[in-house]
């Protein structure tokens, strides 16, 4: 029996190792592959190694916008995020009660993470056009992008308010605070740990979100798009360098959230434990 436990946990470790491999594998090469000498290639061997491509990077580009469009998915990441945020809470406060249709706007709001994304963009594209309005990358790419980002946020809150405890709000109430109050002081930093995942959702899904982006960002590339385009233009390892900044950048993302929520919840422990004590 000893015996086919360690040959089963040896065969799992196994496929586990290679779905490691099979996942950050590309990744890895095209690490690797960005840090090639000036005379190097798109492929092994290596000719090389140097810094020369991320130099090349923040040198005048003789095609494409990468800085700009860095500053653009930037900027639209970052107003996704935040409408996500405040919509999702708002939704998940509306749904703490049932009202006329609230089935029916569930799964209208959840049906769109099930369409296909190209679909969601052409549709968003189309009504822009029938109605007149520009199509750029901070009004239809933005609308495009929330019907990515908001259902995640809104099943993130969901889930949260299940199962908060409504005797905070209570007690806050008989002690004379009023709906703002109870809210900020109350509802507030209690979520607040759940609000900085939806905020993470919301970012990283936008930052990196190509399909729905793909035909409501106008004439402006957002920057999955300019890397897109420039598949098919550069042939150097500067576009492995770019690569490999973009991960580390979303990298550094992930890890300022995580570092803020670990700070967040010793600053909320501290605070029930001075309460606790002042009470003693």
């Amino acid at each position: 029996m000893d015996g086919k436990r360690g040959l089963s946990f040896y065969i799992l470790t196994g496929v586990f190792i290679l779905f490691l491999i099979f996942l950050y594998g590309p990744t890895i090469t095209i690490a690797i592959l960005s840090f090639q000498g000036p005379e190097g290639g798109l492929t092994f061997p290596m000719r090389g190694t140097s810094l020369h491509w991320f130099r090349d990077l923040f040198a005048e580009q003789a095609v494409g916008d990468i800085w700009g469009s860095f500053r653009r998915s930037l900027a639209l990441s970052m107003m996704v995020m935040v409408t996500t945020i405040v919509l999702s809470v708002m939704g998940g406060l509306a749904f703490r009660r049932r009202f006329a249709g609230s089935t029916v706007l569930f799964y209208v709001i959840i049906a769109s993470l099930v369409i296909p994304s190209i679909l969601v963009s052409l549709g968003v594209g189309l009504m822009f056009n029938q109605l007149g309005w520009n199509i750029n990358w901070y009004t239809s790419a933005f609308g495009a992008q929330l019907t990515w980002t908001l259902p995640f946020g809104l099943l993130i809150m969901f889930a949260v308010f299940n199962r908060f405890d409504r005797s905070f709000e209570e007690a806050a109430r008989d002690q004379g605070a009023n709906p703002w109050q109870v809210f900020r002081h109350i509802v507030l930093p209690l979520i607040a740990p759940s609000l900085i995942g939806v905020a993470l959702f919301g970012f990283t899904l936008s930052y990196d979100e190509f399909a729905r982006t793909l035909l409501t960002a106008g004439s402006r590339n957002t920057l999955p798009l300019e890397i897109y385009g420039m598949t098919t233009n550069v042939t150097t390892p500067v576009i492995f360098a770019l690569g490999t900044l973009t991960t580390v950048f979303s990298f550094c993302v992930i890890g300022t959230f995580i570092v803020f929520a670990l700070i967040w919840q010793k600053r909320q422990a501290r605070r029930v434990s001075d309460a606790g004590k002042g009470m003693v």
